[in-house]
């Protein structure tokens, strides 16, 4: 099993480079739309404490 996880890391990694050298502006496009999930999900997360606290 642990062989099988090194193995779909390597091929993340390997495709995660080729994005990024073959499509540099998509690679960044994607990564801001991952950040922008992120802010989404902490701000959600922040109003529901206030709702809470109140």
């Amino acid at each position: 099993m642990a062989q099988a996880k090194k193995i779909a890391l390597w091929a993340v990694v390997i495709f995660v480079a080729y994005t990024i050298i073959h499509s540099p502006a998509r690679a960044a496009e994607l990564v801001q739309v991952g950040f922008e999930g992120i802010s989404d999900a902490a701000k959600g997360i922040g109003e529901f404490m206030t709702q809470l606290i109140k």
